[in-house]
This record gives C-alpha cells, structure tokens and sequence, in this order.
C-alpha cells in the first residue's frame, strides 16, 4: 500500500486510519498544493489532488472512502460498524457528511481568505462559507452533549473523519467558534496516539506556517 500525502490535508484521515489500524505502508509527502509545486504529480494523478491511495491494481482519491477501504479490507481492529448494528445508518452518515457537508466549506474559507493572492481574495466568499460551517455543526453540537464519540460509544473511522473536518477548521481559526462539547471531542481525539504518530509525517512540508487565521473580521459583520 502506498499513499500520497499533504500536510494536514484531507490524506491525514487515510494515514491516521492506517496509523490506527498499524498497517505497513509507504507514504509519499508532497508540497502543497501537489498539483501547482510538484507538476510531474499529475502523470501519477491527473486530478493533481491528495490523498491518492494504492494497493495491488486498485487507485482511490477519496479520503473518507480509503478510510473504510482500509477498516473492511483489512480488519477493523473496532474502527467499523456493521451493516447489522443500530448505529450502522448514523455511522455512515456521519462519514458522508464529514467532507460533502463540512470540509468543503473550509477549503472555500481557506482559499479566499488566506491561500490566494491578495488580490483574488473573496471576503464575502468567507464570510457566506464560515457562517455556512459553523451552521452545519448544529447536529455535531447536540450529538455531543451526551457522547464521547461518534457511534456505539467508541472510536470509529467516523471519528477520524469528522475529527479531521474539527482539525482543519482549528488550522484556518475556527476553533474558539466551536461549542465547548465540540472542542473537547477534538481535543480528545488528537490525544490518540496514532494520530499524534500520523500529525509528525511530512512536518517539514507544513504549508501553513505562514497562515496566521483571524475570522472575527468574516463572522462579526
């Protein structure tokens, strides 16, 4: 198995996934974004996106799928929920929601506010897609009010997918705009040690030491 990876990006669900599950893989780190610093990247994958996974003959590009790729081709070790298991539904809507619902709104906030030249920034662009984020972790909100994790009282590849989404979000400033049950599952799913281990790959590539996050002039107007 050999996945492609950015620093803190979407590729940290698959390695964190892989870390957890203590699989052997090689891992290629790439600057960010691959497609932009590192052209030759689009012979291996045209779309010029990460995480990009192999395994045998077989080729994925979706981070949340590579995630249950791995939890059902290899053994869960507890990371899964059966399709038998009253949690299974909200388990997989969770998993769904995690990048259609709440990663794609922080990649447009990341771009036009911080990422992008200064004069192709959007600040109404941010502003509609920070308020949009924060809207859709209503439902995360009050699921934790009364959980640690996200299905059956434990730890599933949910929680790296949805952890990762939280992860991403303290990286672009949306952490004080979290609701304190939100900011502690965050914080104790970073604690897990296999994240910790998947957080130190690729560290000397880390595209955001320059990004310093303020949202208060986007969430305050």
């Amino acid at each position: 198995m050999k996945l492609r990876h950015c620093y803190n990006a979407r590729s940290l669900r698959p390695l964190w996934t892989l870390e957890e599950l203590g699989l052997d893989y090689d891992i290629e780190t790439l600057p960010f974004p691959p497609r932009v610093f590192q052209r030759a990247y689009l012979e291996t994958n045209p779309l010029g996106t990460v995480p990009y996974f192999t395994d045998g003959s077989i080729s994925m590009t979706e981070s949340t799928a590579i995630c249950v790729y791995l939890v059902e081709k290899y053994g869960g070790n507890g990371l899964g929920i059966s399709p038998d298991h009253p949690d299974y539904a909200d388990y997989l809507n969770w998993l769904f929601q995690s990048d259609a619902t709440l990663t794609f709104p922080q990649a447009l906030v990341f771009r036009y506010s911080g990422l992008e030249p200064e004069d192709r920034r959007q600040p109404q662009v941010v502003t509609d897609y920070a308020k949009w984020f924060l809207a859709r972790l209503k439902r995360l909100n009050a699921h934790l009010e009364t959980r640690s994790y996200l299905c059956d009282g434990r730890f599933t590849i949910a929680d790296i997918a949805v952890g990762y989404a939280l992860h991403f979000g303290e990286i672009i400033g949306f952490f004080d705009y979290y609701t304190p049950q939100v900011q502690a599952y965050l914080k104790r799913l970073q604690d897990r040690d296999a994240f910790k281990r998947a957080l130190e790959v690729g560290k000397d590539l880390d595209p955001f030491t320059d990004f310093t996050p303020d949202l208060a002039p986007y969430l305050t107007s």
